[in-house]
């Protein structure tokens, strides 16, 4: 891995930090991971600056400059009210770092999710399937694929699902703490995804990163193996805090309302991601009881 120098916008978010850090022990020859305080993506200059440098450096080491965009606005709720600045984040931001990329001929790995879906499916997603997103964070992050997609860029588009990590906020922390708080929880039951652990999803970005040649699909699906609903996933939470998964029960979508709607169905498959002979993120069960093993603390924080 020691061939590339790597710019990580969004560098200091939960997928961010795990890209970061992989990169680094895996000895990358140079990483660069700002947050958005230090590269806001919306700002067309900063980021033709950011990419620039990025290939200078990389040229004078005798690197191949790559960036991975984990950058996003990602309050699913709050986009709703607030589309515009959503799509911003998710749409302007990618397009500027896809024309960026493009002038400097620099590899772009854009980050997407399972919500351009609309949920509707009977059996996992593949990369072509028609979109069709129902929230206004669906709809700007597909705005993004397309920007990036449309770029001329040596760029390709990452989808993953139910991510959660050591760093900021996410459904697995959430369930660690209402477990010391409640004897008893209602997790929805009827909707099902691939529970996906960043650093998992890092290594596997970092796999494709390193590629000397990419794959012809552009547009990739990277999640957890196997299925399950948010209620398994709490079970499963609990079950490593040596908690009564019993403790959690199920309800339905229509019991625990959102501003935003979620898609019932939401896997995705890793098909396209083997067929590019990329290796398939473990199963989501056992990606859990690792990422418990390896930063339990950081999860109960």
């Amino acid at each position: 891995m020691t061939d590339f120098a790597l710019l990580v916008p969004g560098g200091r978010g939960q997928l961010g930090a795990d890209v970061t850090a992989h990169a680094e022990a895996a000895g990358a020859g140079f990483v660069h991971a700002p947050g958005s305080a230090e590269l806001d993506v919306t700002d067309a200059e900063a980021v033709a600056d950011a990419v620039s440098s990025l290939a200078a450096t990389a040229r004078d080491a005798g690197l191949r400059p790559v960036v991975i965009n984990t950058a996003a606005y990602t309050a699913v709720d709050a986009a709703e009210t607030d589309e515009a600045r959503a799509l911003e984040v998710n749409g302007d931001g990618p397009r500027n770092l896809a024309v960026a990329c493009a002038e400097q001929r620099v590899r772009l790995l854009h980050v997407s999710t399972d919500y351009v879906f609309p949920g509707d499916a009977t059996s996992p997603y593949e990369p072509d399937d028609a979109t069709g997103p129902r929230s206004a964070y669906g709809r700007t992050k597909l705005a993004g694929e397309r920007a990036v997609l449309d770029s001329g860029a040596e760029a390709w588009v990452v989808r993953t699902s139910w991510v959660y990590g050591a760093v900021g906020s996410n459904f697995v922390k959430t369930m660690v703490k209402l477990e010391s708080q409640r004897d008893k929880l209602s997790v929805v039951g009827d909707q099902v995804g691939c529970p996906t652990w960043s650093a998992d999803l890092a290594r596997g970005l970092l796999e494709l990163a390193a590629r000397a040649d990419g794959p012809r699909q552009r547009v990739l699906h990277a999640a957890g193996g196997s299925e399950t609903t948010w209620c398994g996933l709490a079970r499963a939470v609990f079950e490593e805090l040596g908690a009564d998964p019993n403790r959690v029960s199920a309800c339905t979508t229509a019991d625990f309302p959102r501003p935003a709607p979620r898609p019932a169905y939401s896997v995705l498959s890793p098909r396209a991601w083997q067929d590019a002979g990329l290796r398939p993120l473990r199963p989501w069960r056992e990606a859990l009881a690792a990422a418990f093993a390896e930063c339990g603390e950081a999860l109960r924080s």
